[in-house]
C-alpha cells in the first residue's frame, strides 16, 4: 500500500483536498448539464416526426396538457378517453385556442376494457394518419394507500388493464407505421412511485416500474429506426388523479407538459421533465434505501388513516 500512496502525483497530506476538488467537479459538471436540460436545451421540432399526435387519457390533467401543448406546437391530435361529452369539450377548447389551424379527431375507448373490440376500435380511429408522437398517459392508482390485501379485485385488475396492457397495446398499434416511416416519438407516462420501494402503493409501483423498463427496452430496440422511446417520470402533479394542489413541489397538469414538450424526441430514454422532480429524484437516488423506505411507509400510513376516516364518513 505504501508503494502505491508513494506514486500518488501529490503529497498524501494533499489527498482530502484532490478528492474533494474532483467530486465539486464533478457536482459541477452534473450542475451544468442538468440546467442546459432543462432550461437552455431547445426543444425538438416535433411536427418533423409526422402529423398526428395521439394522447390517452385526454380529457384530464397530463394528458390534456399535452393534447393542449401538441396543439399549440402545430400538430394535429387524436385525443381518446373513455367519456365522450368530456372528448368534445377537449376538442371544442382546442378549436378555440388553435383557431382550428389543426385538426382535432376523438375517439371513445375504456382501457379498463380494453378488449379486442377496444383495439379494433382505436386502430380504425387511426387508420391513414401519420402519427409522430404517442402519449401513452392513460392510468389508474389505489385511491388512497392500501396493503395488497385491501384492494379490491377490481381494482387489482384495473390497475394491470389501465397502467400495463394500456401502454403495451397503444404502442403495438403505432409501432409498425413508425418503423415504416422511420421515425416517432412514444412517451409513456410513469410515476415517481416506479423508482422506489413504495409500501401501501405495491401493484401501482410495479405497473409503472414495468412502464420504465418496457420504454428503456424499446428505446434501445427502436434507436436505429429513428424512433425514441422515453418513459417520463413525474412525482406528484395537481391532478384529479393525484389529488394534490399546486405547490412548489406539485406542478399544475399544464407545466409539467410545457416542460415535458422540451424532452420528448431527445436522447434519455427515462426522464423527470418537471426540474423540481429532477432534484426530488437525485436527493432520493442518495438517500439510503431503508431510510427512505421507512419514510415513504410512515407517510403512507398517515394518508392511509385519512383515507379509512373518508370511507368510514361516507357509510354513515
Amino acid at each position: 500500500m505504501a508503494s502505491i500512496l508513494d506514486q500518488l502525483p501529490f503529497p498524501l497530506d494533499k489527498l482530502p483536498l484532490v478528492v474533494t476538488g474532483v467530486l465539486l467537479a464533478k457536482l459541477s459538471l452534473q450542475f451544468l448539464t442538468a440546467f442546459y436540460t432543462y432550461f437552455l436545451r431547445p426543444a425538438k421540432k416535433l411536427t418533423k416526426l409526422g402529423e398526428w399526435a395521439v394522447i390517452t387519457g385526454a380529457t384530464d390533467g397530463i394528458g390534456k396538457a399535452y393534447a393542449m401543448q401538441l396543439a399549440r406546437a402545430g400538430m394535429n391530435v387524436l385525443i381518446i378517453s373513455r367519456t365522450e361529452a368530456k372528448l368534445k369539450a377537449v376538442k371544442d377548447e382546442i378549436d378555440t385556442m388553435t383557431n382550428k389551424s389543426v385538426e382535432v379527431k376523438i375517439a371513445v375507448c375504456d382501457y379498463s376494457k380494453f378488449d379486442n373490440d377496444a383495439k379494433a376500435a382505436v386502430a380504425k380511429s387511426m387508420i391513414g394518419l401519420d402519427i409522430g408522437v404517442l402519449i401513452n398517459n392513460v392510468g389508474v392508482s389505489y385511491r388512497y394507500p392500501q396493503y395488497f390485501h385491501e384492494i379490491t379485485d377490481a381494482e387489482v385488475t384495473a390497475l394491470i388493464e389501465m397502467n400495463v396492457n394500456s401502454t403495451t397495446w397503444m404502442t403495438r398499434l403505432v409501432v409498425d407505421g413508425m418503423v415504416e416511416r422511420k421515425r416517432g416519438a412514444i412517451v409513456n407516462i410513469s410515476s415517481g412511485s416506479a423508482m422506489y420501494t413504495m409500501p401501501l402503493l405495491a401493484e401501482y409501483s410495479a405497473a409503472k416500474s414495468f412502464i420504465e423498463k418496457f420504454s428503456l427496452a424499446l428505446n434501445a430496440e427502436y434507436s436505429s429506426y429513428g424512433i425514441s422511446v422515453q418513459c417520463q417520470i413525474p412525482f406528484y402533479v395537481a391532478t384529479k388523479l393525484a389529488k394534490m394542489r399546486k405547490s412548489f413541489t406539485v406542478p399544475t397538469s399544464d407545466q409539467f407538459a410545457k416542460m415535458g414538450m422540451n424532452f420528448i424526441g431527445q436522447a434519455e430514454a427515462v426522464a423527470s421533465p418537471y426540474w423540481v422532480h429532477g432534484i426530488m429524484g437525485y436527493v432520493l437516488d442518495h438517500v439510503p434505501e431503508p431510510i427512505a423506505k421507512k419514510i415513504v411507509f410512515s407517510m403512507h400510513m398517515a394518508i392511509r388513516k385519512r383515507g379509512i376516516k373518508k370511507d368510514e364518513a361516507k357509510t354513515k
